[in-house]
């Protein structure tokens, strides 16, 4: 069995509104559980997909401020 666990979130969230992101993002953190870290991370990649080249450089600046 083949199971896309990228398409099971992108399909999961389709029609969610803002709110609704933020605040499974925000509970998702908030939780610090493991089994978040696939679905942060598909987040992750749609934003990146989604973000000019000025918004990319933006978001690698915030991650290095954040690791140092």
């Amino acid at each position: 069995m083949n199971i896309s666990i990228r398409g099971y979130i992108k399909d999961n969230f389709k029609n969610t509104n803002e709110k609704e992101l933020k605040d499974s993002i925000e509970s998702s953190l908030k939780e610090g559980a493991e089994e978040s870290l696939p679905g942060l991370g598909v987040f992750f990649e749609v934003l990146w997909q989604n973000s000019t080249n000025e918004q990319q450089d933006s978001i690698i600046n915030n991650l290095k401020n954040g690791f140092n």
